[in-house]
């Protein structure tokens, strides 16, 4: 009796499990139904992250191999973490880091605030037209290569034939060697950098700016608050989420210098200042053909930029602020 009483309660709970199944895809299926073209917007993005971010990681196997492209990632010997000892007893090492750093650390203090400044001043232009010249006139290099941006450079700091140093050379201060001289180098990145990328980040600001509520500003001005009272008081606080936010997505990316930029500036006089990871991956991983050790250089890379979100995460909401998650 018992034996029957048992099994006739298995059948009920597989009964309720095929149901709640079937309801399960069944409002699965209306869900998608109902905001179907929504989803078909979404899709490309989310198969983008999926077919090149997400499922290349399981190359990072690589960085703990020997890997041979004729054994295969199955069938390569295994060696641990013999390339990051590798990497962090390298001579070259120090020299990456502290270039990956300064550099990272010079477009966060000068770059990072202009776009909010330029946000700020733009937002306070009364005419329309002029507003939106100028805008699309800070805006145009950000669609510019960087092959033409560093071309642009050679033209103008070129110690020869620059129009910088023919222009010093008339005023009786000499030519100046910007594009040889290692001092210069770090300035003159971040210096492209500004001109390249201020426009976008000014739009992102601008819009964060526009959708703040104009009953903000009326109260304000009610209290008899000037216009830059009510930038301080009403529309920096206003878009302080998306300020501390960005910063910390930019922090999440010190590890990164834009490959295309360094490796088009970088000469041999500048080598010691200008060799970053990224530029080193490409050396050692594409020229050498050491994948093993790039991977783990790379993978190197990804965590410490992991580490540095979740630490300035943590240290937002320490302080009352929302964060990225």
């Amino acid at each position: 009796m018992k034996l029957v009483k048992n099994m006739d309660r298995k059948q009920i709970a597989e009964n309720r499990n095929a149901q709640s199944g079937v309801s399960l895809a069944a409002s699965f299926r209306r869900t998608i139904a109902k905001d179907l073209f929504l989803y078909a917007l979404v899709a490309p993005g989310l198969l983008y992250f999926l077919i090149f971010k997400y499922v290349p990681m399981w190359g990072v196997m690589i960085s703990f191999q020997n890997y041979s492209p004729f054994l295969g990632f199955f069938k390569s010997e295994w060696v641990g973490f013999e390339h990051f000892a590798r990497l962090f007893s390298n001579a070259d090492f120090y020299m990456l880091f502290r270039n990956t750093m300064a550099i990272n650390v010079l477009s966060l203090v000068f770059f990072f605030p202009l776009p909010i400044i330029v946000a700020l001043l733009l937002n306070e232009l009364q005419t329309e037209w002029f507003k939106k010249t100028l805008q699309s006139v800070v805006y145009l290099p950000h669609f510019l290569s960087w092959v033409v941006i560093v071309g642009l450079s050679l033209l103008l700091l070129s110690k020869e034939h620059g129009v910088l140093n023919q222009l010093l050379e008339l005023v009786g201060w000499g030519p100046i060697e910007f594009l040889t001289e290692p001092k210069y180098f770090w300035a003159l990145l971040t210096g492209q950098t500004i001109w390249k990328e201020l426009g976008w980040g000014t739009v992102i600001f601008l819009a964060a700016i526009a959708g703040v509520d104009p009953q903000l500003y009326e109260a304000a001005k009610m209290d008899g608050a000037g216009r830059i009272r009510m930038m301080w008081n009403v529309t920096l606080p206003s878009i302080r989420n998306v300020i501390i936010i960005l910063l910390i997505l930019r922090i999440g990316h010190m590890m990164d210098v834009g490959f295309e930029q360094v490796f088009l500036m970088m000469n041999g006089a500048v080598a010691d200042v200008a060799e970053v990871f990224d530029t080193y991956v490409f050396r050692v991983g594409i020229k050498q053909g050491d994948f093993s050790y790039s991977t783990a250089v790379g993978l190197f890379k990804s965590i410490v930029g992991l580490v540095l979100v979740i630490g300035a995460n943590k240290l937002s909401k320490k302080f009352g602020e929302e964060g990225v998650y």
